[in-house]
């Protein structure tokens, strides 16, 4: 775990590193290289290919319910960043280069932890600037039905999370994690994305999932997993949800030191919860890290698993 002070400044890669795979949704192979940034960068995702550059932040987000889409608005886009951006935040880099030659992050095995391995890889060195955070200081919520998303004002950062699916196997879920650095990497890092067997006509007729495979999806077919040797975790689908949130949030330009709790929500709503943040000016302020741990500023890691079905 990194010390106190070292946490407290930026932080960005030691070295360039990369990897290749395929893109989720869009089915192509694409290259990613991953490079250290100066301070105050921030995380810049490039499309050389493109001729594109476009910075990770909730205002370049477009709309988009399987997937964050950041956008800079001339039509050039980056998709599916939330696993990569979860990686960055769990390893405390608030600045570095993300370089594309396709519209879209490789899947890889649909979570953080190939990620991290490359961030690991790589190492990390700290700046000389101090991380810059974002308080809450009210609650803000946003809904959509029966789905929603808050954030609430807290001493660090936190997360809960409910999902309630009507299928067999996944039903309802909920938990709640204090996330450090160790906590991230083996309890969230390696839950995968998944999907329901009988959601992927659909899928594939609105040109979705193209490069979905039982290598990078957990698919379940009613009460069965189809995936060869089955889940990483009894409840790695709300994990999975968690991991997404920790992505998405990232998005608010560092890490947030207040409480996030999503009820049956997704991409699209914590996307409109980072927008009705900014746009409070009473809602929240922007601070700096005494001595926090990666993913915001706690003491000691603590998961709890609530109501589990």
């Amino acid at each position: 775990m990194l010390g106190d002070m070292e946490i407290a400044q930026q932080r960005t890669l030691r070295s360039a590193i990369g990897c290749q795979g395929v893109g989720l949704h869009c089915g192509q192979k694409v290259v990613m290289t991953m490079r250290p940034a100066a301070p105050d960068t921030g995380i810049v995702f490039r499309r050389f290919e493109a001729g594109a550059e476009i910075r990770a932040r909730w205002d370049s987000t477009i709309e988009s319910s399987l997937s964050t889409v950041l956008s800079n608005g001339e039509g050039i886009c980056v998709s599916t960043i939330e696993h990569l951006m979860a990686a960055l935040a769990g390893s405390a880099i608030d600045n570095a280069f993300v370089e594309l030659d396709g519209p879209e992050v490789p899947i890889m095995d649909g979570s953080a932890a190939p990620f991290l391995h490359l961030i690991e890889r790589a190492g990390t060195v700290a700046q000389d600037e101090p991380r810059r955070a974002i308080k809450i200081l009210k609650s803000v919520a946003v809904s959509d039905g029966e789905a929603s998303a808050a954030l609430l004002p807290d001493h660090g950062f936190s997360l809960s999370f409910e999902i309630d699916f009507a299928n067999p196997l996944i039903n309802r879920q909920d938990m709640a994690v204090t996330p450090d650095t160790e906590t991230f990497r083996t309890e969230l890092a390696p839950a995968r994305t998944f999907g329901l067997l009988d959601d992927l006509p659909r899928l594939q007729a609105a040109g979705l999932g193209r490069g979905g495979s039982l290598d990078n999806v957990v698919v379940v077919s009613g009460s069965r997993v189809l995936n060869h040797g089955g889940l990483r975790y009894a409840d790695e689908f709300v994990r999975h949800k968690l991991l997404d949130a920790i992505g998405d949030l990232y998005l608010a330009g560092g890490p947030i030191i207040g409480h996030f709790r999503g009820v049956r929500s997704g991409h699209a709503l914590t996307r409109q919860l980072l927008a009705a943040l900014f746009v409070d000016r009473d809602a929240w302020c922007a601070t700096t890290l005494a001595a926090p741990a990666p993913l915001g500023a706690i003491a000691k890691p603590d998961i709890r698993r609530i109501a589990r079905a």
